[in-house]
């Protein structure tokens, strides 16, 4: 018996829209990378012992906070003086997570490994040079989400570019003792391994068959691929910017109420537990984990306390927990921050245990 083979007809490929999506990614990362990020890292590696945060919960300070202000008055400085600290990231994540939704949209092949193991590990060497905090790479994350990319892939990403970016790494392993070190690196690559229980992995979507499209002249496809360019960078925006707007409010509300002095409480193991809440919970920008733990400890804060902070401030915040529970689901958000919690928990009672 014969077989009869049914031939389908290929739609053309989009060959000019992925070169112009892939272009505008690498145009705005190599840009960012090169006058902004690694110049403000390697002089923040550079000042060592001197390293310095001029806002509660910033590196830069656009408006004075002193606190004899109202409460009101100093959470509106330091909600600022976050928003401020954290532009440069934002300048870089919306227009490079627009040119990734447009450049995802535009590929027929899948955007994942069919290893659980291989998108963890993708998405973690992949973000470790990005450079941005959690809170900036989350505009990223959503964008890749909305193109289809794998789920887990991408929130690895998102907790890796903070904890293991080589700058940042380094300032780690100059400031604190060994131990510290080793614990600071120990607790987020323990939250990668743990990803596959935390994070379901969304739905492979499947490609429909179609019939072949009419080629459009240059300058069509040109024009159409701009405006969907400015329509995901737009949708993006809106997706964003409330959500930096909560987490600035919330971060600045934490950090001006909860009394600084509490820190220097007698260790308990209930404290170490709240410092592990907050430091999950605060939104900090890119490397100030490192540099206000190394402040703290350097200002006689209790070791426990301090390697509780440093090991939950970076991989995951509020606004970044937030974003992907909008987006994902609620339990999406809630086990990540349960899980760094408690792993910045351990941290402190191992240190609270070396120290007996």
């Amino acid at each position: 018996m014969g077989t009869t083979q049914i031939g389908v007809a290929k739609a053309p490929r989009r060959t000019l829209e992925i070169a112009l999506a892939a272009t505008i990614a690498l145009g705005v990362i190599l840009t960012f990378w090169s006058q902004q990020r690694y110049p403000a890292l390697l002089k923040k590696l550079h000042a060592g012992t001197s390293v310095k945060v001029a806002g509660a919960i910033s590196f830069d300070a656009l408006l004075k906070v002193t606190p004899d202000m109202p409460v009101a008055a100093r959470v509106m400085r330091t909600s600022v003086n976050w928003l401020y600290t954290n532009r440069f990231g934002m300048y870089f994540a919306l227009p490079f997570g627009a040119a990734l939704m447009t450049l995802l949209a535009s590929m027929a092949s899948p955007k994942r490994f069919a290893s659980t193991s291989a998108n963890v590990f993708c998405g973690a060497v992949a973000g470790a040079p990005m450079g941005v905090c959690t809170n900036c790479a989350t505009p990223v994350a959503q964008s890749m989400i909305a193109g289809g990319a794998s789920t887990r892939l991408t929130v690895a990403a998102m907790i890796s570019s903070p904890s293991f970016n080589p700058v940042v790494v380094a300032m780690v392993f100059v400031l604190f003792p060994l131990p510290l070190a080793a614990l600071r690196m120990i607790v987020p690559a323990a939250l990668l391994l743990a990803l596959p229980l935390l994070v379901p992995e969304s739905r492979k979507v499947i490609q429909g068959i179609g019939m072949p499209e009419v080629i459009q002249p240059i300058l069509v496809r040109l024009v159409e691929f701009f405006k969907t360019y400015f329509r995901n960078l737009l949708r993006l925006a809106v997706m964003t910017l409330p959500w930096m707007l909560l987490a600035a409010f919330l971060g600045a509300l934490a950090a001006e109420l909860i009394p600084a002095y509490g820190t220097h409480l007698p260790v308990s193991v209930l404290g170490v537990i709240c410092v592990a809440v907050l430091g999950t919970l605060l939104p900090v920008p890119m490397a100030l984990d490192v540099a206000l733990a190394y402040l703290l400890y350097h200002a006689g804060v209790p070791t426990p306390y301090v390697a509780a902070l440093l090991c939950t401030l970076g991989p995951v915040s509020i606004y970044s927990l937030s974003a992907m529970g909008q987006q994902l689901g609620r339990g999406t958000g809630l086990r990540p921050a349960g899980a760094t919690a408690a792993l910045g928990s351990i941290a402190g009672f191992v240190v609270m245990l070396l120290g007996r």
